[in-house]
């Protein structure tokens, strides 16, 4: 019972300040993220140890897992079939190559700056290479972007997770269990957790569209928040117990149920209008308590010792890495005519996050060597690009004439 009030304590006070921090938000016309993490850094540990919460505790890990399956599900929910149809191809390289690029950019550097074996460079490399879905695709909930430039990077923050996982988990069995890297294994495992995600969370949102539907079937039409909640977190864990992408697969459920009627599975737009409110309101609280309790991770004596090559390291992720990836990733895909304008603005939206905090943490707890070296650098990307590019992509949107009305539409 303590443990459960004292969860509820932390619970509480991050809403309350983010409460606060949401109309400051609003009235300096930024997205909020950035000023949760930052308000997570003042109450947490390294400042004023309001809120001390570990990133391996139940209540951390269920809040960022819940959080992050929501956010990934209402993002598949505003993505138009229509326009995947035409930047696929763009979508799969940045998913894929654009990853393998970014990884061996920063592996790279690292390995020179840091003085770490290959293997230990392309580890952390691995962990912050894919852009991360549950910071990117709140920021686009309130920048208004082209809808086809949104919908690329929001649907590559899903389907690239894949790859990174993939990537660093497979590095991190080699090193743990001291066996060599095998291609063919690498290979086998992307294609069971890409393709076994997006197969699951298809059937699983197909199915929920049904019962939700003004079809003869759809009985639970009238629980329709509830069917999607469902949903959503059904489809991640059912992926997971078939060894696929949770993440593609929530995601693919998302965007498979609103956009049911290219199924001949007709959703009215009344039910729709309901389950986004929901959501919205849902999403709003966990990327809340996410961004926050992620500021409170921060340890400043454990960045200090690696702070400037850290920055470094990130400043050619952000500035040569990801630009190089996108060039590479967009300039063959003569289909979806890219603007000079819209693939500069991909340059700047590559930010990192929870998920790389979470692989961070799982490879701190294997207690394999250089793990201090591999947290700091993932904990400075993850403080600068959400503070730099996250507060700034208004902005930026709005100098390169990427955006539709106004920089910045209100909660």
């Amino acid at each position: 019972m303590e443990i459960a009030q004292q969860d509820l304590y932390t619970i509480t006070i991050v809403l309350l300040l983010g409460l606060l921090v949401m109309k400051i938000a609003e009235r300096l016309k930024i997205p909020d993220v950035a000023l949760f993490m930052i308000v997570g850094i003042i109450i947490g540990p390294s400042l004023l140890d309001v809120i001390k919460v570990p990133i391996d505790s139940v209540i951390s890990q269920f809040i960022i897992i819940l959080g992050s399956v929501l956010i990934l599900f209402e993002g598949g929910r505003g993505i138009q079939l229509s326009i995947l149809k035409k930047v696929w191809i763009t979508i799969s390289l940045l998913s894929i190559v654009g990853v393998i690029v970014t990884a061996a950019v920063v592996a790279l550097i690292a390995f020179y700056l840091l003085e770490l074996p290959l293997i230990y460079a392309l580890l952390l490399a691995s962990v912050i290479a894919s852009t991360d879905p549950a910071t990117l695709i709140p920021v686009f909930r309130q920048v208004t972007i082209r809808e086809k430039v949104r919908q690329t990077v929001e649907s590559e923050s899903a389907f690239n997770d894949a790859t990174g996982s993939i990537l660093t988990f497979t590095l991190l069995g080699a090193i743990v269990g001291g066996t060599g890297l095998s291609v063919s294994s690498s290979i086998w495992s992307f294609l069971r957790e890409a393709g076994g995600g997006i197969l699951i969370g298809a059937t699983v949102g197909l199915v929920a569209a049904f019962t939700i539907s003004q079809r003869r079937l759809g009985f639970l039409r009238k629980y329709n928040a509830i069917v999607n909640l469902v949903t959503a977190v059904g489809s991640y864990l059912a992926a997971g117990l078939l060894e696929g992408s949770g993440f593609m697969a929530t995601f693919t459920a998302g965007l498979i149920l609103v956009n049911s009627r290219l199924f001949r599975v007709y959703i009215s737009d009344e039910t729709n209008g309901s389950v986004s409110n929901f959501l919205e309101k849902v999403t709003l609280i966990m990327r809340t308590l996410i961004f926050m309790l992620l500021g409170t991770q921060v340890d400043f004596d454990v960045i200090g010792e690696f702070w400037l090559r850290g920055i470094i390291i990130v400043l050619v992720f952000m500035f040569i890495a990801r630009p190089l990836a996108v060039m590479i990733c967009t300039l063959p895909d003569r289909r979806a005519k890219w603007r000079w304008n819209e693939i500069f603005f991909m340059f700047w939206v590559r930010e990192t996050g929870v998920i790389p905090a979470a692989l961070s943490g799982m490879i701190v707890a294997s207690n394999v060597k250089y793990a201090q070296e591999i947290s700091s650098v993932t904990f400075i990307a993850i403080l600068v690009t959400i503070l730099l590019q996250a507060s700034t992509t208004g902005y930026v949107a709005k100098k390169l004439g990427v955006t539709l009305k106004s920089p910045l539409t209100k909660q």
